[in-house]
């Protein structure tokens, strides 16, 4: 294995190697052999015997790309990120700003510990003020139940640590229990405890039972990531650094007002995310409900990062700093069966499921940025079009070399359409097949 000192994510001109040549250029950069690389990533990383034990009803499997975000320094340490996303311009997009951020001596990263809500709902509750009383003088009988219904949690050092009561109504409560889940994300783990606990709890509060279900608005649990991008690192071929950066601070100040566009701001820093947690094994539907739910917590829907301009000694700089619950885990789950989730963890080779969650955060503040600076200059189409063009070449059917050509030409005759393209790829194989042919260049976009 490379040591923790040989490990980079700066691999420049990845993009312009072939697979097999990435897979040993990343085995050189993690220690993880390209052996290994291509048994857990060949057909899709799932064969079809274990996807059948993972949900009902199979036929097959569904294959997504997995790719690596690079330039990636959180708190002083590179990371190579794998990402599962089907989006074009996605992972190019998170590598590239990571790469300004970089310049500004990477990301700054803070996780709170591993704390999970369950939630017992009472209701038909007579008296909630006398009911709430009985079960906060009952905390220490309850959390030592709860501690038998995990006891291999608590063994490794976690599990349920206190008891809140919340009235919701006249005559309905929600009991939580804080549980620390260590590096597991922890719904099977709170969901026992609300199980074990939700007749002893109906009984002292003099109500009826009703749902006992771990919260994914799990607000104990929030990772914070912070970055300051200098305006020479944020510069374009027609905009000073300077320019770029007030232009993003206006969009940042754009997603503060209108909650329209906070939604779509969220959904760049979910792209970030979201890959990272799909590339892991973990549940991106739970963390897109946390999300979310986080982001509207004071009754408007609000962005989960902002964006901030710093004055400078010479010349200013740009400040991120995203907030947001995120529960992963490095353990159980998904993680055990799935090879390309295990080979994921191992290429970032995190500690602890802390630690996955503030890499993932900060490729979602680079995603976020990506999003920002292109739509404060060149506007999102121009690079994400260039790259989705290649998926719509495939789709006419070109094949090889014949993709990068076809996409190159439908980019740059502003059709980028199946119909543009399947007419470009006739246009290209009937000089191919000409004897003065000769085969353009297709320059790719730079990472």
């Amino acid at each position: 294995m490379a040591s923790m000192a040989a490990r980079t994510s700066r691999l420049p001109a990845f993009y312009k190697i072939t697979v097999p040549e990435r897979r040993l250029a990343v085995a050189e950069a993690t220690g993880v052999s390209a052996e290994a690389l291509e048994a857990a990533l060949d057909g899709g990383g799932l064969d079809g015997d274990v996807a059948d034990k993972f949900v009902e009803n199979v036929l097959g499997t569904y294959a997504l790309p997995l790719g690596v975000a690079l330039n990636v320094r959180v708190n002083g340490q590179d990371f190579v990120v794998p990402m599962v996303v089907e989006e074009p311009s996605v992972v190019a997009a998170a590598s590239n700003a990571a790469k300004m951020v970089r310049e500004g001596g990477g990301f700054r990263a803070e996780a709170d510990r591993p704390v999970m809500t369950s939630q017992i709902q009472v209701y038909d509750v007579s008296d909630v003020d006398s009911a709430r009383a009985r079960l906060m003088g009952a905390e220490a009988e309850l959390l030592d139940a709860a501690r038998v219904a995990v006891p291999g949690l608590v063994e490794r050092g976690g599990g349920p640590e206190s008891i809140e009561v919340r009235a919701l109504s006249a005559d309905m409560l929600a009991v939580h229990v804080h549980v620390d889940c260590r590096d597991a994300m922890g719904a099977n783990l709170v969901n026992t405890i609300a199980e074990a606990l939700g007749d002893r709890i109906s009984r002292i509060a003099g109500g009826k039972l009703g749902l006992r279900i771990l919260s994914n608005l799990c607000d104990r649990r929030r990772v914070r990531v912070s970055c300051a991008v200098p305006a020479s690192a944020l510069a374009t071929e027609t905009l000073a650094g300077e320019a770029v950066i007030d232009g993003i601070v206006n969009a940042s100040r754009f997603a503060e007002v209108d909650p329209y566009r906070a939604a779509t701001h969220n959904k760049g820093i979910m792209n970030g995310v979201d890959a990272v947690v799909i590339a892991t094994g973990n549940d991106w539907r739970a963390v897109e409900a946390g999300a979310h739910a986080f982001a509207a917590r004071d009754g408007r829907y609000a962005p989960l990062a902002t964006w901030r301009r710093v004055e400078g000694v010479g010349a200013p700089s740009l400040r991120g700093e995203l907030e947001m619950p995120l529960a992963l885990g490095t353990v159980g789950g998904t993680l055990r069966v799935h090879p390309a989730a295990r080979l994921s963890l191992r290429l970032m080779n995190v500690e602890s499921a802390q630690e996955l969650a503030m890499v993932a955060a900060s490729v979602g503040l680079a995603s976020n940025l990506s999003a920002l600076r292109a739509l404060a200059t060149d506007g999102i189409q121009r690079g994400h079009m260039a790259l989705h063009a290649r998926s719509v070449a495939l789709a006419a059917g070109a094949a090889g070399d014949e993709v990068e050509r076809i996409a190159t030409m439908i980019v740059e005759a502003r059709e980028i359409t199946l119909e543009g393209a399947t007419r470009a790829l006739d246009v290209l194989r009937g000089a191919a097949s000409s004897p003065r042919f000769k085969s353009p260049s297709a320059p790719r976009p730079a990472r």
